[in-house]
């Protein structure tokens, strides 16, 4: 049987790998694939898209000297201008200049006929054009929406690469001090490999069959997901296999009690992420839409190669695997005695100051979340500032009164002028001209007076919705960050609530209590908030950064219930099966530490990519789950049941030992058992 599952697991990677290496080519990265999907500033993004010539690409050349623009430097920016003009279709006519009041500024604004993606080569092209001008003290920069969206593809495109050799490398590490073996290690970081051949070909498959977006975003987080959630089932499997040699003779009969003791918290480990993830499904955001099927699929295949492919390698290997610390078959497991021992004789003994002292200790970091920084703005979405971002922070000290990002009115009229007029005519409008009729549609380039991304900037565009009602589309970069902000509000309303009611009912079933559940999902709640409020301490006064991306709440949420509320489920299914903390948490607690110590470390990979967003979730996640392991499990948790006894069971009734005692949450005496008892026992 291990050999013909080992044969199947071949053929299978065989048929994957061409269409894993395919995702790559389906990664779609355009504005429109993070963009909301109803609103308003994303349909004008698709009908641009649709006009000839497709949608533009919104370039400023930036021309700065110290002390002020000389002739010769108005001469180089007209030369440059006029160089634009001839080598691209330009959308509003000739490109002009428009100079500083202090003179030592000149931006020329373009708007070039080219499809999204096509910008990274328009950009390219151009700022190839302007190094020419950088002679003599003058500095000519490329920015605007265009560059800064280039400079983002640019980044996405060194993701991938860099995330796959440093997750390897991190898991590779802890694997071998987790096993102190030559060989053991090698396994699950093998399997894992398998599983993530097996999610990119799946991800790849939905793509081709049902339309799935899939961007580098959700991608990345794929990635993280197969090899922290796939790191830590085999954990747990090869623990609860080398306490079964020790109990059995045969490798086969001790995996085959291994994974029956295992499957019923392990698949619903899984069940709880995947669920968790499924709500996505339902979040208007596109980013946060595509990570709900690229995640699942993560962790399904995760799930399937670590209880199929994982333990028939095992078993085909048998006990030589664990060398030089192999197993010796004893006819009984040897009771444990060690930290987590200790650490259950003091939640046993003081349950309420210990549940007292770390509920002190998780609200006083969670108050810390309501100091998160403001929203994040594109131009502080780079780790290492980008040209576009410097050409933003420029044009923003040397034009204070007029913003050089153009906002996009769509208007659906025939009486384009009186569009126009009304355009005009609202506060914060410096211009409004029509640069293309198309389709039934008519597009007017506007113009305000506020910088971009600033709050004078969104009670104009507010304004110019309200105005035109009907008649027109509002769009633009301003826009969609607008419409981004209100649609993350309105998805975290619904996924909170939904990702709760769903882990909610799968601890029930599972667990077979109702009390037990709140429990759990009370600890992560709590621990989710500790960890924004960490993340509220860093991302500035560390980090300096100058924001906090808006779907970190969401997101860290959804990831942390998901994956927090397994190191629970696999505690208090044991502590079901033991009826008592100390047994309980011996058996556990080390393997759930080195397990917590993988997954947070396997998403703080995230911290070392370009992009501030993907520092922030996988700081977040990563405090997260390590506040869940080594405070909230070992003791917050316990202490509680503790001081519960047999209502934590509620409404089930407590189960009854061998010896016709009821089990109780604490130091109930347990019953003898022989070897073949255990085989009941759950992680």
């Amino acid at each position: 049987m291990p050999w013909a599952v080992l044969a199947l697991w071949v053929a299978v990677v065989a048929l994957a790998l061409p269409f894993a290496g395919a995702l790559g080519g389906e990664t779609k990265d355009g504005e429109v694939d993070y963009l909301p999907a109803a609103a308003q500033s994303t349909k004008v993004a698709r009908i641009v898209a649709e006009m000839p010539g497709g949608g533009t690409t919104d370039l400023v050349l930036v021309y700065r000297r110290v002390g002020g623009l000389t002739p010769a430097d108005r001469a180089v920016a007209a030369r440059q201008a006029a160089a634009v003009d001839r080598e691209f279709d330009l959308v509003g006519g000739a490109p002009k200049q428009i100079v500083a009041d202090d003179g030592g500024t000149l931006m020329v604004p373009v708007a070039i006929a080219a499809p999204e993606e096509d910008g990274k080569d328009v950009v390219r092209e151009v700022r190839t054009l302007a190094a020419d001008g950088r002679t003599g003290g003058l500095s000519v920069r490329v920015g605007g929406p265009g560059a800064l969206a280039s400079d983002m593809d640019e980044t996405y495109g060194r993701i991938d690469g860099i995330l796959l050799v440093v997750t390897l490398a991190v898991v590779a590490v802890l694997l071998v001090l987790t096993y102190r073996s030559p060989f053991l290690w090698l396994l699950p970081l093998l399997c894992t490999g398998v599983a993530a051949v097996g999610a990119m070909a799946s991800a790849y498959a939905l793509v081709d069959a049902c339309g799935l977006t899939v961007n580098t975003m959700s991608s990345a987080v794929m990635t993280i997901l197969v090899f922290g959630a796939g790191t830590d089932y085999a954990l747990l499997l090869i623990a609860r296999y080398r306490e079964e040699l020790r109990r059995t003779e045969r490798a086969y009969d001790a995996m085959r009690r291994a994974w029956r003791n295992t499957m019923p918290a392990i698949v619903t480990s899984a069940g709880t992420v995947v669920a968790g993830l499924a709500v996505l499904l339902l979040a208007d955001l596109n980013s946060t839409r595509a990570m709900g099927p690229t995640g699942a699929v993560g962790v399904l295949c995760a799930l399937a190669v670590m209880t199929t492919l994982l333990p028939a390698v095992l078993v085909v290997l048998g006990r030589r695997v664990f060398w030089p610390l192999i197993p010796a078959y004893a006819g009984e497991a040897a009771t444990r005695r060690g930290m987590y021992d200790r650490i259950g004789g003091l939640v046993t003994r003081r349950p309420v100051a210990v549940l007292l002292t770390g509920t002190i200790v998780v609200g006083a970091l969670a108050l810390g979340a309501l100091g998160l920084p403001g929203q994040l703005r594109r131009e502080d979405a780079f780790t290492a500032r980008p040209e576009s971002v410097t050409v933003m922070r420029e044009l923003a000290r040397a034009f204070p009164e007029r913003s050089s990002q153009p906002v996009t009115v769509l208007a659906h009229t025939t009486d384009v002028p009186s569009v126009v007029a009304d355009v005009r005519a609202v506060p914060g409008v410096t211009s409004a001209t029509t640069v293309r009729d198309a389709s039934g549609w008519a597009e007017i380039s506007v113009t305000t007076t506020a910088r971009p991304e600033s709050g004078a900037e969104a009670a104009t565009i507010t304004r110019l919705r309200t105005t035109l009602g009907d008649r027109a589309l509002v769009g633009g970069h301003s826009a969609q960050d607008i419409d981004t902000a209100d649609t993350i509000a309105s998805d975290r309303g619904l996924v909170i609530p939904l990702v709760l009611a769903v882990v909610l009912v799968l601890l029930a079933l599972l667990l077979r209590s109702l009390v037990a559940p709140l429990l759990l999902l009370g600890a992560v709640v709590a621990v989710w908030g500790a960890a924004l409020g960490v993340g509220a301490l860093v991302f500035g006064p560390l980090l300096g950064f100058a924001g906090a991306d808006a779907t970190l709440p969401t997101l860290s949420f959804v990831f942390l219930v998901a994956l927090g509320v397994d190191y629970g489920i696999f505690l208090l299914h044991r502590v079901r099966q033991e009826g008592a903390v100390i047994p309980a948490l011996t058996a556990t607690g080390g393997v759930i530490a080195s397990a917590g110590i993988v997954l947070a470390a396997t998403f703080s990979v995230l911290t070392v990519l370009p992009l501030v967003s993907m520092v922030e979730l996988g700081l977040v996640i990563a405090v997260g789950v390590l506040l869940d392991t080594f405070l909230v499990r070992p003791f917050l948790v316990p202490a509680a049941a503790q001081l519960l006894g047999r209502r934590l069971w509620w409404p089930a009734r407590p189960a009854r030992t061998g010896g016709g005692q009821t089990c109780l949450v604490g130091g109930a005496p347990e019953p003898a058992r022989t070897p073949g008892d255990t085989a009941s026992s759950a992680v």
